[in-house]
């Protein structure tokens, strides 16, 4: 074994680079280092004042009538993600499907929903009505759709939110990472004097927030600032590595029991549903979530760094407070993205020797070259990397859970670049 690579078979240009821009990132993993121990405090903080015990863990079957352990998630949760509220549910497919439930709970016809964000993530396009006319759509249910764009640095615009509230508006969405955007993810805090000025100008209106990607990677979460509603996806980082699927929506408890009749049935809500698998992975997961979500954080910035180091564009700067776990990265050609994405693949752990191709995704609007070689399936918060197949060609770098395997990585990624004189 060549310590010099740690072990990586990777040329030595690879791995002196990599150890490089490690070095120079110690003030940055300190930063991080501080988030995760305020976040691990308040997790166990969590854990404890709702007296978790093995028997939270067991499965249950049927209806789901007093299901101790899946009400006690949920106020594990809240607590964690500093809401009244939440509803966690293995029955939530994604954090798509999450946000859409929530959508749907809070509007009914001829309501009005304002992106403050400019356009959400690709998935829910259909789902909103955007493009398309699906059927079950929010625009196919009555729903107004509006939209505002960010302003050029990558910033809402608080003077256009503030406009655009001289007309009803039931549901103001933001959405906190960056999705296929070349921008920063926007961090709570920033959101915060929106969030002032949309309640005391239209008080009836929800804040809801696609928290997906951004859960411990700041010191406080979107409710913390004053956000209604925020959802996420428990295979990225709330599950911490373990959850094996599920979604949660957290917020004010007014709210959720709204959601909670669109969830399940209307008369029923939150008193039904059950989990044959048992809670233990989602108790354990947000445990774990803090340090997990910590260490692919300090993969992204070392992608970030070795990337500004041969010379190429990168989107947060290595340096960069983050509010998400989502690098991009930007490369000259088609065949330098494809190579990148299928260096992660190689990197895995699981099915490391497939060979990623761009294909026709359902819910993306042109094609999409995925790497995830996860031990759960599209699990982001794990090393994985995608990107559409469109100029300017940028790749979306995320997760690792741990920092050992997310440099392993970054070296695989270069050394792939410099075989093909990309850098």
């Amino acid at each position: 074994m060549d310590d010099f690579t740690y072990g990586a078979p990777v040329c030595e240009r690879a791995a002196r680079i990599t150890m490089e821009a490690e070095a120079a990132l110690s003030p940055v993993f300190s930063r991080i280092d501080a988030v995760e121990a305020q976040n691990q405090a308040r997790v166990l903080g969590a854990f404890q004042a709702e007296n978790v015990a093995l028997r939270h863990f067991s499965p249950t079957t049927g209806y789901g009538y007093g299901d101790d352990g899946r009400d006690v998630l949920d106020r594990v949760f809240a607590r964690a993600l500093e809401a009244e509220d939440a509803l966690v549910r293995p029955q939530l497919t994604s954090g798509t499907h999450a946000i859409f439930t929530a959508l749907s709970g809070l509007l009914e016809p001829n309501d009005a929903m304002l992106s403050i964000t400019g356009k959400p993530y690709d998935t829910l396009e259909k789902a909103i009505g955007i493009n398309g006319n699906e059927f079950g759509s929010l625009k196919r249910l009555g729903v107004e759709y509006r939209q505002l764009e960010l302003k050029d640095d990558g910033k809402i615009d608080p003077d256009a939110v503030l406009s655009a509230l001289d007309r009803p508006v039931r549901v103001i969405y933001a959405q906190r990472s960056r999705g296929y955007s070349w921008r920063n993810a926007i961090l709570p805090s920033e959101m915060e004097p929106i969030f002032r000025a949309v309640h005391e100008k239209m008080p009836q209106a929800v804040v809801v927030v696609d928290n997906c990607y951004g859960e411990f990677t700041c010191a406080h979460e979107p409710a913390f600032y004053g956000a209604d509603i925020e959802i996420g996806s428990l295979i990225k980082n709330p599950g911490g590595g373990l959850a094996p699927t599920g979604g949660y929506i957290a917020g004010k408890a007014e709210y959720l029991e709204r959601i909670a009749q669109r969830l399940t049935v209307p008369g029923m809500g939150r008193e039904v549903g059950s989990y044959a698998g048992g809670y233990q992975p989602f108790f354990q997961g947000l445990f774990l979530a803090p340090h997990v979500t910590a260490q692919s954080v300090k993969t992204a910035a070392l992608f970030a760094k070795v990337f500004e180091l041969v010379g190429l564009e990168t989107m947060p700067d290595s340096a960069a407070v983050r509010s998400d776990i989502v690098q991009a990265l930007r490369f000259s050609s088609e065949a330098a993205l494809v190579a990148f994405c299928q260096s992660i693949q190689k990197a895995s752990p699981v099915d490391s020797f497939a060979v990623p191709e761009p294909w026709d995704m359902p819910g993306y609007t042109s094609k999409v070259i995925m790497a995830a070689g996860a031990f759960v399936q599209g699990a982001s918060i794990e090393l994985s990397a995608d990107a559409p197949l469109i100029a300017p060609y940028t790749a979306y770098v995320q997760g690792g859970l741990t920092y050992a395997h997310g440099r392993i990585g970054v070296m695989y990624a270069l050394d792939a670049l410099i075989r093909i004189g990309e850098a």
